[in-house]
């Protein structure tokens, strides 16, 4: 067998591929309408139901835009919902640039504290090249909005609305990153010249400093304090005044965020099911981690069935891109006939593409509702996106029961769902996974 790639190789590709004629009819579609559209299948189209035996509320669809909000947007799709109970409001959104605006300074502080605790590193080494990476990315994880919430609260979106940047994130990112990469820099430097580590923190401070200027001028101040003013739903004039964001959250969302755990599916070898979990110098406010408990995917399903049964929705992170349809919203692997299209076999095992890099968790959204079988068990599940109402069915997306089993990674429940056995996993110490894990990723 050869090692390069020859001219008698090369023709042995082509006599096959001109071998099955019918590659002339493909070669045209493809050519003309792409993959996935030529590869459509059109059975699973006219198969996609629109209704759940189980269906909960939700506002109207809201748009990230150009920003990778998701975690911050499916949250607060959760967290709105006890804000319209409780104010008796058709609808309301609460402000997703007021958690950007002081993710993006908290990260910035997480970014730096890591770097001075890493000032010895080589800065070849395979750390400071994951720290310097992507030091203010927009995305996130549950456990990183539960600590920006309890530290900032929330206000409606009336109160801090969008910007260009935070629609936008792109220009923003790159300033912010830029400054952050250059402070590393100094502050190294300033090391490697025996400077005490109170003078570093003092440079830390000025580049913060530097940082806080470019949000506000980006996104805005944020609100101190502020009323409220709206119309309920009998078309009557409520007012909330002089109230705090933290103030605002406790009294009109109510939710205790500590009564709430992540449970992830990662089936690898190196994650045993019924264990703990968290991630090394991943988070963005400085002290608060991430904590997942690893779970059989069927123990996973079984708790988001449980929890959307019981009336309350449920925040999620699965790999969205994976054979999803954008135009119908149906979030299925028979959506596209590939197989037939290229006549071979992408079959991989959810643990092969976690360990080969194929997926990993990269979107947020909410489980709205979910169909139960004659059989009594699930099959189709209900989804809000963030991606604004056109795209996908309105906004939202049916999910079957395959498409999670394979690529849902994590989903946001209540303790008091947990059986014993799982919340003793979830609460013995954690095994600390390296920073570039695939269950590190962050949902955008």
């Amino acid at each position: 067998m050869n090692k390069e790639i020859t001219k008698e190789l090369l023709n042995q590709f082509e006599e096959r591929l001109d071998s099955d004629k019918k590659n002339n009819v493909l070669i045209a579609a493809v050519n003309a309408n792409g993959i996935n559209q030529s590869a459509m299948d059109y059975k699973t189209l006219r198969s996609l139901p629109e209704h759940y035996s189980i269906e909960l509320e939700a506002g109207k669809v809201c748009n990230q835009k150009q920003s990778g909000r998701c975690w911050m947007f499916a949250a607060y799709n959760v967290f709105r919902l006890e804000v319209m109970k409780k104010l008796n409001l058709e609808n309301m959104e609460l402000s997703q640039n007021y958690p950007l605006f002081y993710d993006k300074l908290e990260k910035s502080n997480f970014f730096l504290e890591n770097i001075l605790s890493t000032l010895d590193e080589e800065l070849s080494s395979r750390l400071m090249a994951h720290l310097l990476k992507d030091p203010i990315g927009d995305g996130g994880q549950w456990n990183m909005f539960v600590g920006l919430t309890k530290k900032y609260g929330v206000c409606p979106k009336e109160l801090m609305p969008e910007t260009s940047c935070s629609s936008s994130t792109r220009e923003m990112d790159r300033y912010i990153t830029l400054k952050l990469r250059q402070g590393a820099c100094a502050l190294r430097k300033l090391h490697e010249e025996g400077k005490s580590i109170d003078e570093l923190r003092k440079k830390k401070e000025d580049i913060l400093s530097s940082i806080y200027q470019i949000l506000v001028l980006s996104l805005g101040k944020p609100p101190v304090a502020f009323t409220y003013e709206t119309i309920d739903k009998d078309k009557k004039f409520v007012r909330v005044s002089d109230i705090t964001p933290k103030e605002f959250f406790d009294r009109y969302v109510g939710i205790d965020l500590d009564d709430y755990v992540s449970v992830i599916n990662a089936p690898t070898k190196d994650k045993p099911f019924y264990r703990s979990f968290t991630v090394s110098y991943l988070g963005n406010i400085v002290g608060e981690k991430v904590r997942y408990v690893n779970l059989p995917i069927e123990e996973l399903k079984e708790l988001v069935v449980r929890q959307l049964s019981s009336g309350e929705v449920v925040w999620f992170g699965s790999d969205v891109g994976q054979f999803s349809n954008r135009t119908n919203g149906f979030l299925s692997r028979k959506n596209f006939d590939l197989e037939n299209l290229f006549g071979t076999s992408f079959d991989m095992t959810k643990e092969e593409r976690l360990d080969y890099g194929e997926s990993l968790m990269t979107h947020a959204m909410v489980f709205t509702g979910v169909n139960i079988g004659k059989d009594g068990k699930a099959n189709r599940f209900k989804v809000e996106n963030s991606w604004g109402d056109n795209v996908g069915y309105k906004g939202f997306y049916a999910m079957d029961e395959d498409w999670f089993d394979n690529f849902v990674y994590q989903a946001v429940i209540n303790k008091k769902f947990l059986s014993p056995k799982q919340l003793q996993a979830y609460e013995e110490e954690p095994i600390v996974l390296s920073p570039w894990d695939p269950m590190g990723s962050l949902a955008l």
